[in-house]
């Protein structure tokens, strides 16, 4: 069988049951209950699966990466052409869509002077940890060579990123880690670990206190997402950010922000952190970059990073390090139509408005729903936190929350939750639809979303 070419869409079921090891999915109901699920087609928010059901998508593909919406022609001619002309080469050469999308990236990113390239998010996280601790063994002896991580934040899925990923179901059974990440407590408010005073500043002050413990002269750098995102939707309190910085500033630790997901339009700004008026040392990218068309990711860093590996007597000193698929073409080739997208059809003003737009409607549920404890989100990146009492914040159970998300499935709405992340709290459904996003799209979503809860929940 020729499955390129078949019409037989069971022959390509049976193929796909036979062969694909899926990503975060328990196999054996394949074995007699159900099929896997294929999606054959999409376009602008909705996809289409082997039964030919539509679907509104509202998380972007389903880890919130489709940012300008499914079947966008010019990408795809962008990257057909530039394949033919010169697909790859290794990333100590430069390319044409290389150089025109770094200038086009850093004109977004004031500050920010330099991108180097490569092809997921994991990665580009893990070339930051690279570069933290080789500047340490130049520069400090070796010593200032920790990283500061958050509970609850997650940055990606080799072991390094799990040391460094305050998610514990997510990080279960793939020990024993990478030594040298230490973590911080995480600053949902909703789920207060304080008690009473001021949320903003115990948070601050646990960060404090960790550095004092470990030592600033031990802890090169601070890696977290300006969203918390598989950890629950977190948006931070109001000053923290603030807060960060200047404790970055103080113990001389540079401060790692992890965009995989905020990043590229998804917060209603080019970059998550932009809505806090952070000063990062590294800005890391991935997912919104080219919005799913091809793979691609960036590390973007300042110059005086930069400078700290330009030294021609050190033959040791510059970062040796490589991305095989860093070199492909298609990555920055997609991504300079993408960017050109989010720029003409102005989905950034579109993300602010139709992101205010969802937390109204995510409001109405929570005021219709007594086992809606809070929502949350900037732009269209959006969380509903489910609870079984709202007096006492205490979670739903999870298996409801799926069966919510199942609900959705059902009604042809794709949403998500938190999933195998942080134990007893995987209980906040996701949104992130497309930056396209119109009202009736967010009505439909929203009025899933009451449908579902109300039969789930009663």
């Amino acid at each position: 069988m020729d499955y390129a070419t078949t019409n037989d869409i069971q022959e390509i079921v049976e193929a796909d049951r036979k062969n694909v090891w899926h990503h975060l999915i328990q196999h054996k109901p394949f074995e007699s209950q159900i099929d896997p699920r294929i999606i054959v087609e999409g376009k602008g928010m909705r996809v289409w699966d082997q039964h030919g059901k539509e679907h509104l998508d509202a998380v972007s593909g389903g880890v919130w990466t489709v940012n300008v919406g499914y079947g966008r022609e010019r990408i795809a001619n962008a990257v057909r052409d530039q394949l033919v002309k010169m697909n790859y080469f290794a990333g100590s050469a430069g390319s044409i869509p290389g150089a025109i999308f770094s200038d086009m990236l850093l004109s977004k990113m004031p500050g920010l002077t330099r991108v180097y390239y490569s092809n997921s998010g994991s990665e580009a996280n893990e070339k930051v940890y690279k570069m933290v601790r080789q500047i340490s063994h130049k520069h400090h002896n070796g010593k200032k060579h920790k990283i500061i991580y958050r509970e609850r934040d997650y940055h990606g899925t080799t072991i390094t990123n799990l040391a460094a990923g305050g998610q514990e179901e997510r990080n279960a059974q793939y020990g024993p880690y990478t030594p040298g990440f230490v973590e911080v407590p995480h600053c949902l408010e909703y789920h207060n670990q304080y008690g009473e005073g001021d949320y903003t500043k115990h948070s601050l002050d646990a960060i404090e206190a960790v550095i004092l413990r470990e030592g600033a002269d031990t802890i090169g750098a601070m890696v977290l997402e300006p969203v918390t995102a598989g950890g629950g939707v977190i948006t931070p309190p109001q000053g923290y950010w603030e807060g960060v910085q200047a404790l970055c500033k103080k113990y001389e630790i540079l401060l790692h922000i992890d965009e995989v997901v905020c990043g590229v339009g998804r917060t209603g700004t080019w970059f998550g952190y932009q809505q806090y008026g952070i000063k990062p040392d590294f800005v890391t990218m991935a997912k919104g970059v080219a919005s799913g068309y091809a793979a691609i990711s960036c590390t973007v860093t300042t110059e005086e990073v930069f400078d700290m590996f330009k030294d021609a007597e050190d033959h040791m000193g510059y970062f040796r390090d490589i991305s095989t698929f860093g070199g492909c073409t298609a990555g920055p080739a997609a991504a300079i139509e993408n960017m050109k997208i989010i720029e003409e059809e102005n989905l950034l003003s579109n993300t602010t408005d139709m992101g205010e737009y969802l937390m109204g409607k995510l409001g109405e549920l929570k005021d219709k729903h007594k086992c809606v404890g809070q929502a949350r989100g900037k732009g269209l990146f959006c969380g509903l936190e489910l609870v079984s009492d709202r007096e006492t914040h205490t979670p739903a159970e999870e298996k409801m929350v799926q069966a919510v998300v199942g609900n959705c499935m059902a009604q042809g709405i794709i949403i998500g939750a938190t999933n195998r992340s942080v134990p007893g709290y995987n209980n906040t459904l996701c949104l992130s639809p497309a930056l396209i996003s119109t009202k009736d799209d967010l009505d439909q979503i929203t009025s899933a979303m009451d449908k579902a809860i109300t039969e789930v929940f009663g």
